[in-house]
């Protein structure tokens, strides 16, 4: 049975671009980015983890680190990271996993044979800082991912956390949200502004503050 949301996303110790790490201890009370690229020297992964190197200091807002992995030796990490800083424009600033005999890969079902061979799909996992699988996405190898989603979902994931609210289509930061079912409106109006019933089972508010 693969992973599901909700459970603990395994903990693994390997070889990475900053040394050997392991995964729990690494991120501590962080939340998690942690995705998977085919290979290194690649032009869809380079641009990828140029784009995750930028966005550090966002990242680093929501508490939340970022990892990536392929099942490719540590050497070819660092021979490729200069790479990723010439193209983007932001050296590489959080660690790559080295996975050749794909242990890490295989945990977290990273590995589709009907994509072609035995390299790793664009997945990403979101761990939240009790170590739980809070969103579990996978990308076909063509297909570059939107990492300003990514931030989205941590913001809405920490915001529906802090209160009783769900996100509607589209949410951004600041946008107004949605009152959680299990709240009556009279409580929501106590707790919330500007409520607005469109239907008894929606009601839109404020963003909290």
């Amino acid at each position: 049975m693969g992973l599901r949301l909700g459970d603990t996303a395994p903990d693994f110790t390997a070889m990475t671009t900053d040394g050997e790490l392991s995964f729990h201890d690494w991120k501590k009370d962080s939340w998690a980015v942690f995705f998977s690229h085919p290979a290194d020297f690649t032009p869809v992964c380079t641009t990828e983890l140029g784009r995750t190197a930028a966005l550090g200091s966002e990242f680093a807002k929501r508490n939340t680190k970022a990892m990536a992995i392929s099942i490719d030796p540590v050497e070819d990490h660092h021979a490729w990271a200069p790479d990723i800083g010439e193209v983007t424009g932001t050296p590489l600033n959080f660690p790559i996993v080295a996975d050749p005999d794909h242990k890490v890969a295989e945990l977290y079902d990273m590995i589709h044979p009907g994509e072609g061979d035995t390299s790793t799909v664009r997945s990403v996992f979101i761990v939240d800082p009790e170590n739980k699988l809070r969103l579990i996405l996978t990308y076909p190898k063509s297909v570059g991912r939107n990492f300003d989603e990514i931030v989205r979902v941590i913001d809405a994931l920490q915001a529906t956390d802090a209160n009783p609210i769900a996100t509607p289509a589209d949410w951004k930061p600041g946008d107004r949200v949605i009152v959680s079912p299990g709240m009556s409106t009279e409580d929501a109006k106590a707790k919330f502004e500007n409520v607005e019933e469109f239907k008894p089972y929606l009601r839109y508010a404020d963003a909290p503050k």
